[in-house]
């Protein structure tokens, strides 16, 4: 059942390990990994219907910003994701949790083509999480996994 704080265990400080595919969605399949560090902060909003997280990347010279909302009546989690290179708000992708993980879903462009987007979230206990992020370019008959974060908490919860 799709909760308004499936997201609090989310809440606090955390350290970030990130491994991204430098080229998505390149023909032919493959490309290189790049891995970096990152630091996120996340705060609940609403009671825990909302959460915004700003995220640093100290070796990419850059930041982030993601606002997760629980519409009430759908049950259903909106993701908006904005970063300092463009300063514009991303479309969102939207679902839920179903036990410890959670798929969320929507459309955007990559490289000036239409894209389906998967993000999954894993609760892997108090102090870990895993985001991963999906592409499609062929409307969800095919995924490639593009980049994958790696949480550990650094902080109480909530902090």
């Amino acid at each position: 059942m799709r909760r308004m704080n499936d997201f609090d265990f989310l809440h606090g400080s955390w350290d970030v390990a990130n491994r991204r595919l430098t080229t998505p969605l390149a023909a032919p399949p493959g490309g290189t990994w790049e891995e970096f560090p990152g630091h996120a902060v996340i705060r609940p909003l609403f009671g825990g219907a909302g959460n915004i997280d700003e995220i640093t990347f100290p070796t990419l010279g850059r930041q982030g910003v993601t606002l997760r909302l629980f519409d009430s009546e759908t049950c259903q989690w909106s993701i908006h994701w904005s970063d300092s290179r463009t300063g514009r708000l991303d479309p969102p992708v939207t679902g839920g949790f179903t036990g410890d993980r959670g798929d969320f879903h929507g459309e955007d462009s990559y490289d000036g083509r239409p894209i389906r987007v998967h993000f999954v979230w894993y609760r892997l206990g108090p102090d870990t999480a895993r985001w991963e992020q999906e592409f499609s370019g062929d409307d969800g008959d095919t995924w490639e996994l593009n980049w994958v974060m790696d949480l550990t908490r650094t902080g109480a919860a909530g902090a």
